[in-house]
């Protein structure tokens, strides 16, 4: 996937490629935002788990983690895309959007919205013709945000946790 780099809102933000220095300040947004799960109980290396999943990221071209900085080159954003290509729609690519999250003291005022612009954007640039995305069921504000910007709950989604293997 060619994901271009940009500015937002007038050169207040700087959306890029997340670098393995960013996934201490990603993974502590995402934790501050997300409801807790037995996943994120820190152990030894609280880390480790998180960099390992960078590490695949990074390495697969049809992904791609976003760090979203302010001016000061703090982590104001993240998201994660990644380009599925399907049988399904006539053969269409899919670009799924994962793990959407603003800085809680900058949420409401346009942040969001110009990084799911991009984000869309990017993956129509890419071949998609369908965006995706799941949102925690919890995450009541955030389904009217995504509301806002033109998706529709059109399906129920299941998760199913593993066991770790023996």
């Amino acid at each position: 996937m060619e994901i271009r780099p940009a500015a937002l809102l007038g050169g207040s933000y700087r959306v890029r490629r997340a670098e393995r220095d960013d996934v201490g300040p990603i993974v502590r947004l995402l934790l501050a935002d997300t409801p807790a799960s037995a996943a994120d109980t820190p152990g030894a290396n609280p880390l480790a788990p998180y960099l390992r999943a960078y590490a695949a990221i990074a390495a697969d071209p049809a992904n791609f983690l976003a760090a979203v900085e302010d001016s000061a080159g703090k982590i104001a954003g993240t998201l994660q895309l990644t380009l599925i290509p399907c049988l399904a729609l006539g053969g269409a690519t899919r670009l799924q959007v994962e793990a959407v999250h603003v800085r809680a003291d900058l949420r409401s005022n346009g942040l969001g919205a110009a990084m799911m612009d991009w984000a869309v954007a990017e993956g129509r640039r890419n071949g998609a013709t369908l965006v995706q995305l799941t949102s925690n069921a919890r995450r009541e504000s955030a389904h009217r945000f995504y509301q806002r910007q033109g998706f529709d709950a059109s399906h129920i989604g299941f998760k199913r946790a593993l066991p770790p293997l023996p």
